[in-house]
């Protein structure tokens, strides 16, 4: 078992790497460094470190959790994904680049005006904060349950740790140093989990050939579902929710199109999109993989599935495996490391970019100001402050698996801005700017209501992902009702 000593200097080694690099990419304190790295990152380490963002701490603790039991029908919505990185890549990009946007909701200010302004960049900023703290929140309890409780640190204390050690190395460079340390930590989760498959195989007396052909992986690998339509997983429904997913989640989320936009025109971002894809749907799927492997090695060795709170959680079957098992340090090591990385690589971009949104799009500061550069200062404290709070508030009131959660909550926040994207880019309609709100507010409330009917009401009917899009088109009508 690794002690929460080694455990701990492992983590200051790793935040001493990523401070050392801030201290170079943040040389510049100023808000075109911060917002858009002047625009000047290479596409390529923009693709890569993006790996790390897109998948954080919820998809390497998370999604091989889930597959004891979803199995492989997640990659259904992976597939999904896939499909909407080429739509952002070949729609939403050369527009963002052809209005040189330093925040994406400025379109909707040109398109529509300042109330649609507002709502999509409120909308991003309740998306990502919520998002953010599911990422933060797994990656936190998991060093309570393996570090912290055994040195008497309250999950308080351990929350407000790991968000100040954000704020410290993202205080000054913003996206210039994130482009630069997603690349080590995008490294460090790959490294993990394919270490993490080698080892556990090793321990299993199997190679990996013998891992896929056994008659256990067979029982986790079921991909689609294809069964009855009627099936919250269906393939159809997998897909087509994933692509929205990725639409709105990539496409129209400042934290994601910020790194896009550091690119140096529209040509280099375009490349990384399509390679940052690729490489996130292989990497996806080692992870898919690994949690077949976690539960065949759970099976085998009589590891038992963590409890929380007086429930079993999935989610830490994987540091159970890593930390506890007797796999050896070396493994722990690299688990803690890849697991801090995955979560701070998203975790890091989603501050700077609520930073960013919150100072454009809302408080519009002059960035030629130098009085812009302490309110960008202070905004960012104080969504490092608001993030701590959602943070321990998830502690009490989530009861399910993180990435699900996660994917269930996307379907609410981002409709808004699903529909008003939509009908800026494929009508020439002008609407009524000062009812946007109401749209969207009575658009909320009728698909909280539908989301939660029970399947009974819907003739077996269950409801996946594809909710999503039913909200972004239910605001895409509401917009049409007020149009011009």
């Amino acid at each position: 078992m690794l002690s929460p000593q080694i455990i701990l200097i492992a983590i200051i080694s790793y935040f001493v790497v990523l401070t050392a690099i801030s201290y170079f990419t943040g040389k510049e304190d100023n808000n075109d460094v911060f917002f858009n790295a002047k625009r000047s990152s290479n596409w390529a380490v923009v693709a890569f470190g993006m790996v790390g963002a897109s998948l954080s701490g919820v998809t390497f603790i998370s999604v091989p959790g889930w597959v004891g039991d979803s199995q492989f029908t997640y990659f259904q919505v992976v597939i999904g994904y896939l499909i909407g990185y080429l739509i952002v890549a070949n729609i939403l990009l050369p527009l963002y680049y052809k209005l040189g946007l330093t925040s994406i909701y400025e379109y909707l200010l040109s398109r529509f005006g300042k109330n649609s302004h507002y709502v999509g960049s409120i909308s991003f900023l309740i998306s990502r904060i919520l998002g953010a703290s599911f990422r933060l929140f797994l990656v936190a309890i998991v060093l309570q349950e393996f570090v912290f409780n055994d040195l008497g640190i309250p999950f308080e204390i351990t929350v407000i740790i790991s968000i100040l050690l954000i704020w410290l190395y993202t205080r000054r460079g913003g996206i210039k140093t994130i482009v630069w340390t997603d690349t080590i930590q995008t490294t460090l989760m790959i490294l993990a989990v394919i270490l993490s498959i080698y080892y556990i195989n090793d321990n299993l007396g199997w190679n990996f050939n013998d891992f896929l052909s056994s008659p256990e992986f067979n029982e986790y690998s079921k991909i689609f579902v294809t069964d009855s339509f009627m099936d919250r997983s269906y393939f159809l429904k997998s897909i087509i929710g994933g692509a929205f997913i990725t639409i709105c989640m990539t496409g129209l989320d400042q934290d994601m199109m910020q790194k896009n936009l550091t690119c140096k025109n529209i040509n280099e971002a375009k490349k990384n999109m399509i390679v940052f894809s690729f490489i996130l749907t292989t990497v996806t799927f080692l992870f898919i993989v690994l949690g077949a492997l976690l539960f065949i090695y759970a099976n085998q060795k009589g590891v038992g599935i963590p409890l929380l709170d007086n429930s079993t959680r999935t989610d830490l079957l994987f540091p159970e495996i890593a930390l506890r098992s007797g796999l050896g340090e070396f493994l722990g090591i690299v688990f803690i490391l890849g697991l801090i990385a995955a979560a701070y690589s998203s975790a890091d971009s989603a501050l700077t970019s609520l930073t960013t949104s919150f100072c454009v799009d809302i408080l519009k500061i002059d960035s030629s100001k130098e009085s812009s550069i302490k309110t960008r200062k202070i905004i960012h404290v104080l969504m490092s402050i608001l993030l701590i709070i959602v943070v321990i508030i998830y502690r009490y009131v989530l009861d399910k698996n993180v990435i699900d959660s996660l994917l269930t909550v996307a379907q609410y926040t981002y409709g808004p801005l699903l529909g008003l994207f939509a009908f800026g880019i494929f009508t020439k309609y002008k609407i009524d700017d000062k009812k946007v709100f109401i749209v969207v507010i009575i658009n909320i409330l009728i698909i909280i209501v539908i989301g939660n009917l029970p399947k009974e009401m819907l003739g077996g009917y269950s409801i996946g992902y594809e909710l999503l899009p039913f909200n972004g088109l239910l605001n895409f009508v509401g917009l049409y009702l007020i149009r011009k």
